[in-house]
């Protein structure tokens, strides 16, 4: 039918039709551009929460907790043992074979406490565990011991290690204390046992050497007796001159 030919009705309808559409049209173009501006807004939504993920992951892996590293400063007694002990069995239970690391900064201490986490770390190394022990600034006396404890050893180039005799305080007469004297003879034995067997020290060279005074040695010649297998913080040439 013709246009001229319809009725204002008709044309009435036809063009509310029209609108209609129109209208629907409209609201469809709408909905898809809140449904982009939607999408849009959930991706950036997401690309600021990975990038916050990643920044605290960063944080997190920056902790020595989270990359299984503990720093033993101090003394060594029976009580810092068992805070190193605990923790290390924390990651053992919690990380099953989990590389660990620790770093003494120590004069030395207890030769017994010292001994129990001596073997407590080669328990560990049996289990699965790789064990890297470090110094810095120095591991003396029976941090030292416990520095040949790991699988890897390292030092800080300005760091030191101290070699020396057991020391005891028995009093009284000889017959009273000649069972301790024969103990830390014994002891010492052991201390030279663990020195001699992965370096190129002789049990003659420690003696001779702890028999006259404290024998401290640096980074380059612990590396080069074989008491660590790697030196860190090495300055670089140009600024060594």
């Amino acid at each position: 039918m013709a246009s001229k030919d319809r009725t204002p009705e008709e044309v009435k309808a036809s063009v509310k039709k029209l609108k209609a559409e129109a209208a629907k049209v409209e609201a469809e173009a709408r909905k898809v551009t809140a449904e982009a501006e939607s999408a849009e807004t959930k991706a950036e939504k997401e690309k600021l929460e990975f990038e916050r993920y990643k920044k605290e992951r960063i944080q997190r892996l920056a902790i020595d907790s989270e990359r299984h590293v503990y720093r033993f400063s101090g003394t060594v007694t029976k009580a810092s043992v068992v805070r190193c002990r605990n923790t290390l069995t924390e990651w053992s239970i919690c990380s099953p074979g989990c590389d660990m690391e620790i770093v003494f900064a120590s004069g030395g201490g207890g030769i017994t406490a010292g001994f129990e986490l001596f073997d407590y770390i080669q328990q560990l190394r049996s289990i699965g565990h790789n064990i890297t022990t470090g110094s810095l600034g120095m591991a003396a006396s029976m941090a030292g011991v416990l520095l040949q404890a790991g699988e890897k050893r390292w030092i800080g180039h300005q760091s030191w290690i101290l070699i020396h005799r057991a020391a005891f305080g028995a009093i009284g007469k000889t017959f009273e204390i000649e069972d301790e004297v024969d103990l830390v003879k014994r002891i010492e034995e052991r201390i030279i046992d663990i020195f001699t067997s992965r370096s190129t020290l002789t049990r003659l060279k420690i003696k001779r050497n702890w028999d006259r005074k404290d024998w401290w040695i640096n980074a380059d010649e612990a590396l080069e007796l074989g008491l660590v297998d790697e030196i860190k913080g090495r300055l670089p040439e140009s600024l060594g001159d």
